[in-house]
């Protein structure tokens, strides 16, 4: 068989060599190529410098022709070099690049790290063979001997990388702690304790799985499986005919299996559907929320853990995977919701009247996020938004809906984001997400919407060490899901019994204050602080908004910096930032637009420093005093004794001082400015030698920048005026970094993104700091920056609402 095959090449070389071009047709083509392509470039070049009247645009072209020849001359070596590499060698090699692009790793640094280190441990283990090693020369041994030790102790460099839990990154300073003990404590009993009910568990579904007991004979209630084609693309070609071997079914007959925990007693209970994300269909991932059903079956809600593994990736998605299935996702929970409402409605069927249809949420995890936005999106029209001939008009009332480190975008109905109206809102999401990078569910906060004249609120919360997968007790820490799990940082991650009780507080919080009606939790969603008793120590962000909500600012009206949406005039001075853009993820853009405002007082003029110091802050005269003020005009609504002063707050790493080079430096106005130094030198007279202490500068460089935090001041229409610190409520906390991959440190990349707070301040109590002070005459908000050196912060959704405690659900 081998001489047959050597014949067949031999032959074809053969016939090739009747049509190779010979040396002498080479040459020209190469000669050719040169002369012509010349010809073109000149042109462009001498094309460039008449138009653009540049005559030193010909130099720069002549130095392209010369670099150009190098470059070509070093490529020819190296690929003469690379021809010299013996055959054998170069085969292994190209075969192992390709083995090893395939293998999971994270980075491409690792594979070349792998190739370099295996192929000196196999050069050492070849010299020592059969006595080779005494036949080299003496120069040969030590390269031998060094290389094979190179070798060994890459192997254990590798090991030991691998081996640990990962690195810790510097210490960030939590801004709220530092005024924790002005904030009260929630006086109820945690939302994440057990509560009095005993429950069963049981499944449901087709009856007919292959791969799974609980939903084949084991199942306890039966279910009609539902025509999906209209929902998911691309179930077709390998891939498909895969699936629908694997599963026994295709898009024509997707099943409706569910898992459920359900309270023991009469009923009814508030109904709770918990979807899955994506994740390798053959481990499946509905399992994972046991200890969310357990947990709310105990607190009186029936929780069904959603199976929809069978529309999940496989390794077969190399050959064609299912497409804009994310909208399949939050349909199939509708389908859930309509044999619940059969069941319930059913007086000859075991769970007659067991579920409160009247009180429904739905909970998604990573795509299952997204899904359940759908679903409250799709639930509530009469016709699929892409396809007119598919008929919904399901109108369950779903009351609230939790999204758990979610996507968003995957499915866009008619091109744009899914929007969804007077439904409650939780999202939650981890600083150590290696899967979903952004904070994804931030987008879909921003597009829900409260119009009607019941009392409805939305949430988004960031924790600080929470990771994907946690939230599964199925996924676990491997949020790449890969085998050499050992590329990623998890010396970062909160236990998982500790993100399970995040999951728990905030997810019980939620569903009492939605589901039942149970106010008092509301506090939860704009301070952690609140259930600081609850919550294991980590940074919590949160932002908040709710119906009785009334908006000056959100800086989405139009591009003029001076107005604001309700008709008011903003102004800024001495601003070093002042901007409205788009607020920026990490990895998307978050659907909103807000005010970017930044100061710098390190260097006024002339190179002199503020000599400013956390411990002895100087004031700051007003020539140059930065801040931002807004004021209301006639037509804008007013506070009442009810009302809350509220507005959301990230940090901006980007530059406090843009303005340090170019036309900035010697265009500025520097009077004021000597005049400020000149009166912070005199402040600072008492500091010592160049008013500053002694201060260890390898220390300095370790210490975690202190959080923002500045002056705000309220003036009424008779010119009253209140003044106090943001830090009343919070410092404003710097951006949380975390580092996902262990390669991270080693390339010093930190993680991070424009995350909110939401700072609210009782203009009631306020009050008390001046009696004259008239909240409904309010007349302008100040923000003055005095209390840090330098700083940017994206402010936005600036406005009022109602005291918490007086909300009427």
């Amino acid at each position: 068989m081998k001489k047959f095959f050597k014949k067949i090449g031999t032959w074809i070389k053969g016939k090739l060599n009747l049509i190779k071009p010979g040396p002498f047709a080479i040459k020209g083509a190469a000669i050719g190529l040169l002369i012509l392509t010349l010809i073109v470039f000149v042109i462009e070049v001498v094309g460039m410098s008449v138009n653009w009247k540049d005559p030193w645009i010909l130099a720069f072209g002549l130095l392209i022709l010369l670099a150009v020849t190098l470059v070509s001359y070093l490529a020819v070596k190296l690929i003469k070099l690379i021809y010299e590499i013996p055959r054998f060698y170069k085969r292994v090699l190209i075969a192992c690049i390709i083995l090893l692009s395939l293998v999971r790793l994270g980075d491409e640094r690792f594979a070349v790290f792998m190739i370099l280190v295996f192929s000196l441990i196999g050069a050492g283990i070849a010299m020592f063979w059969k006595g080779h090693f005494q036949r080299l020369t003496t120069p040969k041994k030590v390269v031998s001997v060094l290389g094979f030790v190179v070798g060994i102790a890459g192997i254990g460099c590798l090991i030991y990388f691998g081996s640990i839990r990962g690195l810790e990154i510097d210490e960030q300073i939590n801004a709220a702690q530092l005024t924790e003990n002005k904030i009260s404590q929630i006086e109820v009993a945690s939302p994440a304790e057990n509560g009095n009910f005993q429950f069963t568990t049981f499944t449901y579904g087709s009856g007919k799985d292959l791969r799974r007991e609980e939903f084949a004979e084991g199942v306890t209630y039966q279910t009609e499986s539902v025509d999906g084609r209209a929902f998911i693309d691309n179930w077709k070609k390998f891939g498909g005919w895969w699936r629908e071997k694997y599963w026994g079914f295709d898009a024509k007959e997707l099943p409706l299996n569910a898992r459920v925990w359900m309270p023991e007693g009469k009923g009814p209970f508030p109904l709770v559907l918990v979807v899955h994300g994506n994740h390798s269909m053959q481990d499946f991932s509905d399992p994972g929320y046991d200890y969310l059903g357990e947990f709310l079956a105990s607190k009186g809600m029936i929780l069904a853990s959603v199976d929809e593994n069978f529309i999940n990736g496989s390794w077969t998605d190399l050959f064609g995977r299912l497409e804009k299935e994310n909208d399949a996702r939050g349909w199939l929970l509708l389908e859930h919701l309509r044999i619940w409402d059969e069941w319930n409605k059913n007086e000859s069927h075991p769970l007659f009247g067991k579920a409160d249809m009247d009180k429904i949420a739905l909970m998604g995890h990573s795509r299952g996020g997204e899904a359940v936005g759908h679903a409250a999106m799709l639930n509530a029209l009469e016709y699929y938004p892409d396809d007119a001939s598919i008929k919904l008009g399901y109108h369950f009332n779903i009351k609230g809906i939790v999204a758990i480190a979610p996507v968003d975008g995957q499915y866009k109905p008619g091109g744009s984001g899914t929007k969804f109206e007077n439904v409650d809102y939780l999202t939650i999401h981890g600083a150590q997400d290696a899967d979903v990078t952004s904070f994804a569910g931030a987008m879909q906060y921003e597009r829900i919407k409260f119009t009607d004249s019941t009392y409805h609120f939305k949430s988004a919360v960031y924790i600080s060490g929470a990771n994907h997968g946690q939230f599964n007790t199925s996924w676990g820490d491997n949020d790449y899901g890969v085998t050499f799990k050992g590329i990623l940082n998890r010396g970062q991650l909160m236990p998982v019994a500790e993100q399970e009780e995040v999951a728990k507080v905030y997810i019980g919080a939620f569903l009492e204050a939605s589901l039942n009606n149970r106010s008092e939790f509301l506090p939860l969603f704009i301070d952690a602080r609140k259930g600081k008793d609850w919550l294991p120590e980590s940074i919590y962000l949160s932002q908040f908004e709710d119906s009785n909500t009334s908006i000056w600012a959100n800086f989405d009206e139009d591009f003029e910096l001076t107005s604001t949406s309700t008709g008011g005039v903003a102004d800024g001075e001495n601003l070093s930032v002042w901007r409205e853009a788009e607020i920026d993820l990490e990895y998307a853009k978050k659907g909103s637009r807000a005010v970017f405002l930044g100061w710098n007082y390190k260097k006024l003029n002339e190179g002199i420093d503020t000599l400013w110091k956390d411990v002895a802050k100087p004031t700051i005269p007003d020539s140059v005093l930065a801040s931002y003020s807004i004021t209301l005009d006639s037509m804008s609504f007013r506070p009442d004794s009810t009302s809350v002063l509220m507005f959301s707050l990230a940090e901006s790493t980007e530059s406090s001082n843009p303005k340090s080079e170019g036309k900035w430096v010697n265009n500025q106005d520097n009077t004021n400015s000597k005049k400020a130094n000149a009166e912070l030198e005199n402040e600072s007279d008492s500091k010592g030698e160049n008013g500053e202490e002694e201060v260890d500068e390898e220390e300095d460089e370790k210490k975690p920048d202190a959080p923002l935090d500045f002056t705000i001041i309220l003036t009424d229409q008779s010119g009253a005026e209140i003044s106090f610190l943001l830090s009343e409520f919070s410092h404003l906390q710097r951006q949380i970094k975390s580092r996902v991959l262990k390669l991270d440190f080693l390339d010093k990349k930190d993680h991070s993104e424009n995350i909110f707070q939401t700072f609210v301040f009782d203009l009631e109590n306020l009050k008390s700091k001046n009696p004259a002070f008239t909240p409904a005459l309010l007349q302008e908000i100040r923000f003055e920056f005095d209390q840090n050196e330098s700083g940017v912060i994206i402010l936005d959704q600036l406005g009022i609402t109602k005291r918490i405690n007086l909300v009427n659900q």
